[in-house]
């Protein structure tokens, strides 16, 4: 079958490169260059704590395939299972960690607690207020900028067509099937498949699909390199947005941080999101908690990004509900990262054989009108 996929970001690349996998015919088109949207704004975290439970699956179907990322791309996209470590301070985020260890153990996620004495030896720079923390050692962190230009380069190596910097004009169905006419030229398939990102909800609108999705941009930073000795990926369990902090050390030694800052509407046109400067001292007494390190260190950079948040905060992921032959996988709350190579997976075994291993029924986009 012919398909065209719209949105060249890790969603759309991915899913690109495992329908051309299983022999079908693919066009992907992007409004921008590969991979310049969310996914190179992201922070790179490979994390399946915390998750809603009903991601779980996808996210383990994932994180095999991060696994396998290099040998399957032929590249090193940076993958590295460091663990992720969530630190806690307060009695009620230990009570929030133990509920979710619990709830998310059926759901095939083992999470060790980690006691005081066992964080300072085994993570001596990190939280030195911590009362306790969940640890989880096969999650970690990969490149943002190698992925999707990765995924796209492979989709492309099994004869997938990927353009670029083509603005959609129109998308339109008949019994033909798909049209999509662009700055670029028109083309036409059987199956579309919206990964779109924050832009997802008009190409759904446009089918009779209403979507609450805002668009929003968090605010991220990277500091100055320091000696490499951080290995996992360090979070916070709390109920305190102020606090809600993450960092993670790169290899090269530079700190890269975010969270503990509220998230900035963003117009999609032209659909640029900046941080905001005056935000940052209180982002970074938030960090200093988890790395008392970084408040002698130079922030070098901070950026944003434009991302889709669902109104319940669950992704859009699927078959259409009023179009044959339209798919859709967007909204995915700017906790999309991980989720990126198991949804380009599961959306190809879908399109190509109707069914997927996976259970995707929470995130079906008829959820919205059955709640109406």
């Amino acid at each position: 079958m012919d398909v065209i996929v719209l949105g060249g970001g890790l969603m759309g690349t991915a899913s690109a490169y495992f329908l051309a996998r299983r022999g079908a015919r693919v066009t992907l088109i992007e409004r921008n260059r590969i991979g310049t949207g969310a996914t190179v704004a992201s922070f790179g975290n490979i994390r399946r704590t915390g998750r809603h439970l009903s991601q779980l699956p996808l996210a383990h179907r994932s994180l095999k395939l991060w696994g396998k990322a290099e040998r399957m791309l032929g590249r090193d996209v940076e993958f590295r299972a460091t663990g992720h470590i969530r630190l806690i301070f307060d009695e009620g985020g230990l009570a929030d960690m133990r509920a979710y260890a619990d709830t998310a153990r059926p759901w095939g996620l083992e999470l060790e607690e980690l006691t005081p004495r066992e964080i300072r030896v085994r993570f001596p720079d990190l939280g030195p207020e911590a009362i306790a923390a969940s640890f989880s050692p096969r999650d970690g962190s990969g490149n943002p900028r190698l992925i999707a230009p990765a995924f796209a380069e492979a989709a492309r190596g099994l004869g997938a067509e990927i353009i670029e910097e083509a603005e959609v004009e129109s998308v339109s169905r008949d019994n033909s099937g798909f049209h999509v006419a662009t700055s670029k030229g028109a083309f036409a398939a059987e199956c579309l498949l919206n990964t779109a990102g924050a832009w997802g909800a008009r190409i759904a609108a446009q089918f009779g699909e209403e979507v609450p999705l805002e668009a929003r941009g968090p605010q991220m930073g990277v500091t100055e390199p320091l000696p490499h000795r951080i290995l996992p990926v360090v979070g916070i369990w709390t109920r305190d947005k102020e606090y809600g902090a993450y960092l993670r050390q790169v290899e090269r030694g530079n700190i890269v941080f975010g969270g503990a800052a509220e998230r900035v509407p963003v117009d999609l046109e032209p659909g640029h999101a900046r941080a905001d400067p005056t935000r940052l001292p209180l982002q970074l007494r938030a960090v200093a908690r988890l790395l008392p390190a970084i408040a002698k260190v130079a922030v070098i950079r901070t950026w944003s990004g434009c991302e889709g948040y669902v109104r319940d905060m669950l992704p859009v992921m699927g078959c259409s509900a009023t179009t044959p032959g339209l798919f859709h996988a967007f909204g995915f709350c700017g906790h999309g990262f991980q989720l990126g190579p198991g949804v380009g997976d599961a959306m190809a075994e879908l399109i190509t054989t109707g069914r997927c291993e996976t259970p995707l029924d929470d995130f079906r986009i008829d959820r919205f009108s059955r709640a109406a």
